[in-house]
């Protein structure tokens, strides 16, 4: 019988190098459409799966450092020193994998004071003495060294260009010149640089091979010194000390006490149930795919029917439905009176586009109770079979859509009621959208119907991509298709809403966060979508002239610098203009890929300072990716009908409660340089009109004050103080502060938010890091209840798993608790930082839904919302009557211990009115 197998995984080494694979694609590499970055998640996902099918094991772990000091740190302060800083957008990467890993789940394991390898090392020969064979994933060399001469413990490594090459010991032999159990020794001798470990001065590679050839270990090679005879002789009489430190440092344990065991890493498959929402929130669809072939045999639950009569049948689901064809006018005039005596009904549209003002709608269905043919589908716009009219299904339909008494629930409704409106339907009475809910219990999950069905039904449906081929749209198929597709989304949306609701029920603060903020904000985003706002075609254009004078004389300025003319935007151009320029200076602080040295902003930006060219480059590269984006790009999303753009506001997407914004994301458009604020002149009112902003002043400091009840920040802004000022003069000692000063103070003030320590805060205002430290520290003893405030909420995270804002919603982490190192760092800086921003996001919201109010009585609009701004047109008679109830219902929007304010401001366009 043929030995288990287990199968042990390098994480950190397999995570990097998923990083790096992907990085050269320039910002950090893979992202979300939301920017979440996932290059580590796809690329380790795909690797795994990869082997997983390659391999077939019977158990499986995944050992991780922790990025804390270890024994070895410990006997070295030196080792593994000059490692180049972890990149920013790999902490949260990585972050997500583990969530992932452990909604699978796979076994993980971790270790204070021990590396990966240790935790590999000890389990390979566990499983080794139990009878198992052992494969261990990694990229690191050092691992051979655990490879047995009787072929039960190899490494399948990973090379260029993705190859996974097995090592044993004839590999190993013909790799490096050692055996297996001589590579500890090998690395004592002629160290590792990458490890920062010394080994003898002066003896390399070859020379270590031929050593170990001769002598065989590395304790015969020191003992015969004294027969050795000429410069070797001399290197290793002088190097013994640093030999036998190396060899300390290079030899995994194989004892670590470990916490798992065994049985712990047995794997049969995964559990999709679990992990699809996590994986469709990052957008991972080829993951999700590739992890069908390893799912669990699940038994998907059935309903069974006692309908009478089948308008058509389709092939078994785990809701087999009934769905009724509606496609002649007394059909419909039958249904329209049914659904009139149902209390409750699910709606859903299908269309040819995802734009409401180019969409054609092709069909409506509709579910309005358990029974299993109470769902029907009335086809519209379907290029061939029997369809009903437009204008038949309106007149019918309008009256029952737009009726508020009547009961509604619409998975995103925001998007079919705008779909609707455009085909000259209005929608009232929504009393539930299942996607809103989802994301009020639990930000993080997923939220999109398929999503919420393999979490509560245990099956997902056939997806919009499944259902279509490409270049083909719904309009295309079959009326029968289309009928089962669009039944059962708006079945399963009936049917989730006792679930979704006693989900609400069992925790009132949510409740009351999905009834008051983000039900009735769904129609006040969906009003301002429909709006848009006016964009300035013209002087764009005139704007991007200016913008290529500018980077033609910026690159010829590069071009002098450089001495001699290359590419800006070549990476690989600029990788060896900087090589020449800076060597080592530039090499050390980049990393070197197949297409070359990496030149992307992170880099750039740890070289600032060191020659003219590097702030050259940086500012081509704002200028040039402000043009592309917004200058060039703005005009192309004009629509025809309404000569305005239309940004799409998602309501479900960030962990906090925040808005985001896209297609295009109006949020991100920058205001640092003179540049980026005039692209704000483009964005105009109607005709004749005015712009108004509203923005919120402080009001994340505000927030603070009023969760920290800190006296000195609540009596600052109760006394309507400048509280930047007012922290200067409290961490200085002193009445009369410079106006640097107070931006010192601004800094810290903001920056504690975000937990700045004092290496960011030196290079945030240019001061020393002993000097930041030692303002940081006057901070602290001058606003010592924020930071007991700060260890409150910390505790509670950890304790309750989640962190909740003034209004009761919650963001959570459930890992917390078990985290260590940076990753627990890092989440505890989000669940400190989470109240503040959630408490902001309900804030502006609830001023939104009271502002639409105030205006059904006003022509004025609101257009944009972008973090604590708004943005209005209104004729030039409402700014009188209006701008002080703007200004007060703002101010209103959610009472705290201190006062909310308000700026106001108008103008002829979005710079004008900043």
């Amino acid at each position: 019988m043929e030995e288990p197998l287990l199968l042990l995984v390098d994480g950190h080494s397999l995570a990097f190098r998923s990083y790096y694979a992907f990085a050269y694609r320039g910002e950090g590499g893979l992202r979300s459409s939301t920017g979440v970055p996932t290059s580590v998640c796809f690329g380790f996902l795909k690797a795994l799966l990869e082997i997983l099918a390659r391999e077939t094991p019977s158990a499986i772990a995944i050992a991780f450092d922790l990025g804390l000091p270890t024994f070895r740190h410990e006997a070295d302060s030196t080792y593994k020193a000059g490692r180049a800083e972890t990149p920013a957008e790999f902490v949260p990467d990585l972050e997500n994998l583990r969530r992932i890993l452990a909604a699978l789940p796979i076994a993980t394991v971790t270790k204070p004071g021990f590396e990966a390898d240790d935790l590999i090392g000890t389990l390979a020969l566990q499983a080794k003495a139990d009878g198992y064979r052992v494969k261990i994933v990694s990229g690191d060399q050092d691992l051979f060294q655990l490879i047995d001469a009787e072929q039960y413990i190899s490494v399948l490594h990973l090379g260029q260009k993705d190859k996974i090459q097995e090592f044993s010991s004839a590999e190993v032999m013909a790799k490096l010149g050692v055996s297996p159990n001589q590579v500890v020794d090998y690395k004592a001798l002629c160290g590792d640089s990458s490890d920062n470990i010394p080994g003898v001065r002066g003896i390399g590679a070859k020379t270590a091979v031929k050593l170990l050839a001769e002598y065989g270990s590395l304790e015969q090679v020191l003992g015969n010194i004294p027969q050795m005879k000429g410069a070797i002789a001399l290197k290793l009489k002088a190097g013994i000390d640093s030999a036998q430190h190396s060899q300390f440092l290079a030899k995994i344990k194989t004892d670590v006490e470990l916490d798992l065991s065994l049985a712990d890493c047995h794997w049969q498959g995964f559990e999709l149930t679990r992990v699809t929402p996590l994986l469709q929130t990052l957008e991972l669809k080829e993951i999700i795919n590739k992890l069908r072939q390893f799912a669990l045999p699940t038994e998907a639950p059935t309903l069974e029917s006692d309908a009478e009569e089948l308008w058509f049948d389709f092939s078994p689901q785990p809701f087999d439905l009934r769905v009724q064809i509606i496609d002649q006018v007394q059909q419909l005039v039958d249904l329209v009176h049914l659904l009139q005596q149902a209390d409750l009904v699910a709606w859903d549209t299908e269309t040819t586009s995802l734009n409401p003002f180019e969409a054609q709608l092709v069909g409506i269905g509709c579910a309005w109770g358990e029974g299993l043919d109470q769902v029907a589908y009335i086809p519209i716009g379907h290029k061939s079979g029997q369809n009903l009219d437009l204008d038949s299904a309106r007149s019918l339909l309008q009256p029952l859509l737009a009726d508020p008494t009547q009961s509604k629930v619409l998975q995103n409704t925001k998007f079919d009621r705008l779909i609707l409106r455009a085909q000259g339907m209005e929608l009232a009475g929504v009393v539930f959208d299942p996607m809103l809910a989802s994301y009020v219990l639990d930000p993080e999950a997923g939220h999109g119907l398929s999503s919420l069905c393999l979490k509560y039904f245990g099956f997902e449906p056939l997806s919009y991509e499944q259902l279509v081929p490409k270049k083909q749209t719904i309009a295309d198929l079959e009326i029968a298709q289309v009928a089962r597709y669009c039944g059962m989304d708006a079945y399963t949306s009936w049917r989730l809403v006792p679930i979704l609701r006693s989900r609400l029920d069992q925790i009132p603060e949510l409740a009351q966060v999905f009834e008051q903020i983000e039900l009735p904000l769904e129609i006040v985003l969906a009003e301002m979508e429909w709006r848009g706002i006016r964009i300035d075609r013209g002087y764009l254009a005139q704007f991007a002239q200016e913008l290529d004078r500018e980077l033609n004389a910026i690159t010829c300025q590069a071009h002098t610098q450089a001495g001699k003319e290359f590419n800006l935007s070549s990476p690989k151009q600029l990788g060896e203009i900087l090589l020449e320029l800076l060597g080592e200076q530039f090499s050390q602080k980049s990393r070197k890929s197949k297409l070359g040295y990496s030149t992307d902003v992170a880099v750039l930006q740890k070289l600032q300072g060191t020659h003219p060219l590097i702030d050259t480059i940086l500012c081509h590269r704002t200028l040039a990716k402000l043009k592309s984006t917004y200058v060039d790009a703005l005009p192309t999303l004009i629509q025809p009908q309404t000569q305005r753009v239309h940004t799409d506001f998602n309501q479900t997407v960030t962990a906090t409660g925040r808005l985001s914004s896209s297609h295009p994301n109006l949020q991100n458009i920058p205001i640092r340089t003179a540049f980026s604020r005039q692209i704000r002149r483009a964005f105009l009112p109607a005709e004749g009109w005015i712009l108004v902003t509203a923005d919120y002043s402080q009001i994340e400091l505000r927030i603070l004050a009023h969760l920290s009840q800190e006296p000195e920040l609540v009596n600052a802004y109760n006394q309507n103080l400048d509280v930047h000022t007012r922290t200067a003069q409290l961490i200085l000692g002193k009445e009369q502060v410079t106006n640097e000063e107070r931006r010192l103070a601004k800094i810290i003030n903001y920056g504690v938010i975000y937990g700045m320590g004092a290496q960011k805060f030196s290079r945030e205002t240019g001061i020393s890091v002993g000097e930041a430290k030692d303002f940081i520290q006057a901070f602290y003893q001058q606003y010592a209840r924020i930071f007991s405030y700060m260890q409150e909420v910390e505790e509670r995270a950890i304790a309750d798993g989640y962190v909740t804002t003034v209004s009761g919603r919650r963001r959570y982490f459930p890992d917390l608790a078990k985290a260590t190192g940076q990753y627990r760092a890092g989440m505890l800086r989000s669940a400190v930082n989470a109240p503040i921003q959630g408490t902001s996001a309900d804030i502006i919201k609830l001023a939104m839904i009271k502002l639409a109010q105030l205006l059904q009585e006003y022509e004025a609009k609101i257009l944009l919302q972008v973090h604590d701004e708004l943005v209005f047109e209104m004729p030039s008679q409402e700014l009188e009557p209006l701008l002080a109830q703007i200004k007060t219902t703002m101010e209103n929007a959610l009472p705290l211990a201190v006062p909310l304010v308000v700026d106001l401001h108008q103008g002829q366009n979005w710079m004008e009115a900043k």
